[in-house]
């Protein structure tokens, strides 16, 4: 009776198991299945513009006027203000971040750690509206003030960016430098070299792959974002000639004629939607290659 028992209750535990794993296949299909709709939705309502609208003037010309005769469907100058704000983001908030996360993983201790790091977390979760208010009420007269013009420009749209990827580069990086064996450490003192010489060229080597997975990830981050950019970049349809220029980015153009777009203007919204898709796709897999790259170093 007692084998019986036991068997019925093996019995059980393997069902439990075969239906705890079916259960979790089932969750990761449908993440699967999400992103393969996703796509062949944007992709169904985008690729059609491109029967009226050449791929070269879609993609190199600067002309944009849906409501032109003919109409103009060009995204050029999106592209580039895209490109100008993700790198001046970037250039003003990596610098920062590093430090920040080197400061956490190496001297940060007790009640200083656990503040900065409630403070990061809380920079994280403010919504993005939340950033865009406060671009107005600061950055663009400060952008005023200190550069001319209006203040709502691409620099304006790139310092909220900044602030924004504060987080995930800090983070990122903190986690990666944290991993870095101790036994590095102390072999580079024992050699009589600094904390910050060990800091700077053995432990942040030796992070180099997380680190810029980090960057990469921040960089996915600033290249989607909408609506903070959208309150303080100047959403102007043109060519920007300065940093201090009003612009529009992809996200922004989306978000602005989406409202009243019809035909083949909504199908160039969706096609721009596409390469936003095709470049974040790109990104994801620059850091899944760095992480593979990462382990099969270690």
């Amino acid at each position: 009776m007692m084998g019986k028992g036991l068997l019925s209750s093996d019995r059980a535990r393997s069902f439990k198991e075969r239906s705890g794993r079916v259960f979790l296949l089932l969750c990761a299909l449908v993440s699967v299945a999400t992103v393969l709709l996703i796509s062949l939705f944007i992709f169904q309502q985008g690729l059609p513009m491109f029967g009226d609208v050449p791929v070269s003037q879609f993609l190199f010309s600067a002309d944009w006027r849906p409501s032109g005769d003919p109409p103009s469907y060009g995204i050029a100058s999106f592209i580039y203000a895209s490109f100008v704000v993700t790198f001046l983001s970037l250039l003003l908030s990596t610098p920062i971040a590093l430090a920040a996360a080197i400061y956490l993983a190496e001297f940060a201790k007790g009640r200083t750690a656990t503040i900065l790091r409630s403070s990061i977390e809380l920079l994280a979760g403010i919504p993005s509206i939340i950033y865009g208010l406060f671009g107005i009420a600061v950055i663009v007269p400060a952008v005023r003030n200190t550069f001319g013009g209006n203040g709502y420009s691409l620099l304006a749209a790139s310092i909220i960016l900044a602030i924004m990827v504060l987080p995930t580069i800090i983070n990122v990086s903190e986690v990666s430098i944290r991993a870095v064996g101790d036994e590095l450490r102390q072999a580079s003192v024992a050699m009589g070299a600094t904390s910050w010489q060990t800091i700077s060229r053995v432990v942040v080597p030796a992070a180099r792959s997380g680190i810029i997975t980090a960057i990469v990830l921040g960089l996915g981050r600033a290249v989607g974002e909408t609506a903070a950019v959208l309150l303080v970049g100047g959403n102007a349809p043109i060519f920007p000639t300065s940093p201090i220029s009003m612009g529009r980015t992809l996200t922004m153009n989306i978000v602005t004629d989406m409202s009243y777009a019809e035909g083949t203007h909504m199908s160039a919204l969706f096609a721009t939607a596409m390469l936003l898709f095709v470049f974040i796709l790109a990104l994801n897999l620059v850091v899944v290659s760095i992480s593979r790259r990462s382990r099969m170093e270690a």
